[in-house]
C-alpha cells in the first residue's frame, strides 16, 4: 500500500505497519513545545498524579507571548513555569529573551525531518517546512503528553498541492499562501495534510517555506509538509546532531485533493478584516488608511523580511501619521538585523523596533489598536479584536507591501516603489 508523508511519519511512530485515512493510531511523541501556556500545562499535568514527565529533553518550552509580563497574572504565570522546568529538569527552556517559539524550535535543533511534533500553539505546523509533521492541541492533550509522551491522533487525508512557475518582482511567499487560503477558504483543508511540491518550492529559501507552512493552518490544516532538500540539511547539520533524512511519499500515495498553481500569475495580495481568506489583489485595496505597520512575527518576523521591508524604504520615511513597529522573530534575528544595519534603516526612519516576540501579533501589550484606526500587519491572523478595539481592522500582507504602506500612509502596491 502507498502511503503520503503524514502517513508514513504516524506509521513510524505508532509503530503500525500500515495505517489509513481517518484511522486513529496512538502515536510516540518526538518533541513536545509549549510557550507561556505552559503554566497551565503544568497545572493540569499536577492533577493528573505523576511526579515527573515522561522525557524532559523532548520538552521544549520558549516564554513569548506575553514577554515581558504585561501585567502581575502573567509575571506568576511565568514565574510557574521558570520553578516547574528546574523541578522536571527540563534544559530546553528559553526565557523572555529569546523570541518566537517557532522561529527559535529550529534554531535550536529542536525540528528535524521525520519527526512528530506536537505543541499547545496552532501555528505549529510551521515545523513542516522541515519535512517533520507538526500540529498544534490543547492544554489538556499537552499535559497527557507530558505524562506518557504519546497521544491519539486521526490519520489525516492529504492534498497535494504544486508551486511552479517563478515569483515576479515584489512578490512572496506570503502572497502565495494567501492565494491559496483565499481559495480553498478557512475551512477548505479542515484536519488535512498538505503537501507542496514543485519548482517554485524547491527556489524558496527555508524562511519561505516556513511561512507557507505557518499560515496553512489558517485553513484548517492539520499539517503542513515540504519535502526536506539540500537547503533544509544545510540549515540543520550545524543545530542539531541528530541523523538527517527525508521521510517522502510514496509516487502513487493517494491525495484528497490535487491542486496546482502557476506563482508567476499571483500578484501582491491582502487578506481583508475580519477573516484570513477574505483576500483580495492589492490594487483592489490600495489607497485605504493605514495608521499602524506592522513587520515581524512567527510568520515573517527573519532577516529576508527585513530586508524586503528595508528595500521599500529606499530613503524615505514612515508616513508622519503610521506607527511601524518592527518585531524580530528572535534575539538570533535581532542580532543579526542589527549587524546588516537593517535595525538603524528602521529607527532612522521613523520605525519602533520592540523586543523579539509575539507582540502586536497576540495583541496583548504592544501595538493595541484604537476604535477605527486600521492596521496593516505582516502577521498571520486579523481576526475581529485581535490586535485591540473589535472596531478596528487588520490587513494582512507581505513585508514589503506593510512597509510600502508605511510610506505612503494607505495601502500601497509595493510594486509601485520606483514610481514614489
Amino acid at each position: 500500500m502507498a502511503h503520503t508523508i503524514a502517513e508514513k511519519i504516524l506509521m513510524r511512530a505508532s509503530g503500525s505497519k500500515k495505517v489509513e485515512p481517518g484511522e486513529i493510531v496512538n502515536a510516540r511523541v518526538d518533541v513536545a513545545m509549549s510557550h507561556d501556556n505552559a503554566a497551565l500545562v503544568s497545572k493540569v499535568f499536577g492533577e493528573i498524579g505523576v511526579p515527573k514527565v515522561w522525557d524532559p529533553s523532548r520538552i521544549v518550552i520558549p516564554i513569548d507571548h506575553r514577554v515581558p509580563a504585561n501585567n502581575i497574572k502573567t509575571a506568576e504565570g511565568h514565574v510557574k513555569i521558570r520553578n516547574f522546568v528546574k523541578k522536571q529538569g527540563i534544559k530546553n527552556f528559553y526565557d523572555v529573551r529569546e523570541g518566537v517559539c517557532h522561529q527559535i524550535m529550529p534554531e535550536f535543533g529542536h525540528v528535524v525531518p521525520g519527526d512528530l511534533i506536537v505543541g499547545t500553539d496552532s501555528h505549529t505546523t510551521t515545523y513542516g517546512a522541515f519535512g517533520a509533521l507538526s500540529t498544534g492541541i490543547g492544554a489538556t492533550e499537552m499535559a497527557a503528553v507530558w505524562a506518557t509522551g504519546e497521544l491519539w491522533l486521526k490519520v489525516p487525508e492529504t492534498f497535494r498541492i504544486m508551486l511552479d512557475g517563478e515569483l515576479k518582482e515584489q512578490v512572496f511567499a506570503k502572497d502565495v499562501i494567501l492565494q491559496i487560503i483565499g481559495d480553498l477558504t478557512a475551512e477548505g483543508a479542515n484536519y488535512k495534510s498538505v503537501e507542496y511540491y514543485g519548482k517554485a518550492v524547491d527556489a524558496m529559501s527555508v524562511g519561505s517555506r516556513m511561512t507557507v507552512t505557518n499560515m496553512s493552518m489558517e485553513m484548517g490544516a492539520k499539517c503542513a509538509i515540504m519535502p526536506p532538500d539540500q537547503k533544509i540539511f544545510e540549515y540543520l547539520k550545524t543545530r542539531t546532531d541528530r541523523k538527517l533524512a527525508a521521510v517522502t511519499a510514496d509516487k502513487d500515495a493517494a491525495y484528497e485533493k490535487e491542486l496546482k498553481y502557476d506563482v508567476g500569475r499571483i500578484g501582491p495580495k491582502v487578506a481583508c478584516p475580519h477573516a484570513v481568506d477574505n483576500v483580495k489583489n492589492v490594487e483592489d485595496v490600495a489607497g485605504t488608511e493605514v495608521h499602524q505597520a506592522v513587520l515581524g512575527s512567527c510568520t515573517n518576523g527573519r532577516i529576508e523580511d527585513f530586508k524586503a521591508g528595508a528595500r521599500m524604504l529606499a530613503g524615505k520615511n514612515i508616513h508622519k501619521n503610521v506607527r511601524l513597529i518592527v518585531a524580530p522573530a528572535s534575539r538570533q534575528v535581532y542580532l543579526e538585523a542589527i549587524e546588516e544595519g537593517l535595525i538603524q534603516r528602521f529607527v532612522k526612519a521613523g520605525a519602533i523596533v520592540i523586543n523579539p516576540g509575539c507582540g502586536p501579533c497576540l495583541g496583548a501589550h504592544e501595538g493595541i489598536l484604537a476604535a477605527g484606526e486600521n492596521c496593516i500587519s505582516s502577521t498571520n491572523r486579523n481576526f475581529q479584536g485581535r490586535m485591540g478595539d473589535t472596531a478596528s481592522n487588520i490587513y494582512l500582507a507581505s513585508p514589503a507591501t506593510v512597509v510600502a504602506s508605511a510610506v505612503r500612509g494607505v495601502i500601497t502596491d509595493p510594486r509601485e516603489g520606483s514610481t514614489w
